[in-house]
């Protein structure tokens, strides 16, 4: 097995030493056990996370998600809650991108867009959600330093690409409603898959500069991130050197996303009020606002949970508080989404009903055909 230096140790603090081992008691206890790697055998009520002695510091190789941990009583009962959540924030997303794939109808930019946004929320639930269950029931709950990576830059630049496909939506319902003649000529295809790649690259691209920037410093003594993921503000405050200068980094990347692309949208719907209020028809007023409201709902939700988790500063004592919120924005605000898109759009209903009608039809059939084989 081979370590390498930890990156930001001066050159005068680093020690060519063997490799120390941290034992921590299961239940969460702090990192005050230390035996070398030479020692024999190590306890198995004991977990054995590997990490660097520099100068004062161990830096850390492992991370323990012990975001739960403090309710021990209800971990059997969250699994459930969280397993059903899931289950059913997969099933409803694909019901509607299913819907618009075969509701010949609803090959519009809108749901061109509505479709993007359902497959993101579906991947960036698939980043969080699979590894929260597991910790559940898993008494380690550990996590190495290169998978907590991976998790952040997928989980950040998901959620940043949600934000950016919300913007092109709220561009979308500007532009059918002040061209409606024009529409299909200036949302076509092509400028549709134009966005939502832009949205993607630039959402990757942010997520990657806040990913990078953590994970660019030296982790030190404690391992215990107070969190079902790894996010932001528990990831810095176990940080030794981290800085002024890493915090606005990682504020301005954060702000460029969510209030960028918040901004963005409420310059749509100002053009877009401005506009409806100058029609002269109540009922012309009514469609303009009943099209947009879906997606204002879903943007007030999305956007109310993660402004008050990423851009507002924090401590160590309001790590739960977020937890709570990030419960909210991970599992609630997906599955209420697609219960919004459907229960305020006739459109969309009408195709899912057509859907579960041909799953119905398809079911039965399949079933006696199996039985024949049988």
């Amino acid at each position: 097995m081979t370590f390498k230096k930890p990156k930001g140790v001066k050159p005068q603090e680093w020690k060519e030493e063997a490799p120390v081992i941290i034992l921590c008691e299961r239940d969460g206890g702090t990192a005050d056990q230390r035996a070398s790697h030479k020692d024999q055998g190590v306890s198995r009520s004991l977990k054995i996370t590997a990490t660097w002695r520099v100068g004062n510091h161990t830096t850390v190789t492992m991370f323990l998600l012990w975001g739960f941990s403090s309710f021990p009583e209800l971990q059997h009962l969250l699994f459930i809650v969280i397993l059903f959540s899931h289950v059913t924030i997969i099933l409803a997303n694909v019901s509607i991108m299913v819907a618009i794939k075969l509701s010949h109808n609803l090959h519009t930019p809108m749901y061109f867009l509505l479709f993007a946004l359902s497959f993101s929320e579906t991947c960036t639930t698939m980043v969080i959600l699979p590894r929260m269950l597991v910790d559940l029931l898993s008494e380690s709950k550990a996590i190495s330093l290169p998978e907590c990576a991976t998790q952040m830059f997928f989980f950040f630049g998901l959620a940043a690409n949600n934000c950016f496909i919300m913007a092109a939506m709220s561009y979308d319902r500007y532009t059918a409603i002040h061209s409606p003649l024009q529409y299909h000529i200036i949302m076509t295809q092509k400028v549709c898959i134009q966005l939502v790649m832009a949205t993607c690259v630039v959402g990757f691209l942010c997520s990657l500069g806040i990913t990078f920037t953590i994970f660019n410093l030296s982790f030190c003594d404690s391992n215990n991130i107070q969190h079902f993921f790894c996010d932001i503000s528990p990831l810095v405050h176990l940080a030794c050197d981290y800085t002024v200068h890493h915090a606005m980094i990682i504020f301005m990347l954060s702000a460029f996303v969510l209030v960028g692309s918040f901004v963005l949208i409420m310059i749509s719907y100002v053009f877009i009020v401005s506009l409806v209020v100058k029609m002269p028809s109540a009922q012309g007023r009514y469609k303009a606002f009943s099209t947009c409201s879906s997606h204002l709902t879903v943007v007030s939700m999305h956007y109310g949970f993660a402004c008050f988790v990423y851009l507002i500063p924090k401590n160590s004592d309001s790590f739960r508080e977020d937890m709570l919120m990030a419960v909210t924005y991970t599992v609630l605000t997906p599955l209420l989404n697609p219960i919004v898109y459907s229960l305020r759009n006739k459109e969309m209903q009408t195709a899912l009903r057509k859907v579960l009608h041909s799953v119905n039809k398809i079911l039965p059939c399949l079933a006696s055909k199996k039985a024949l084989d049988i």
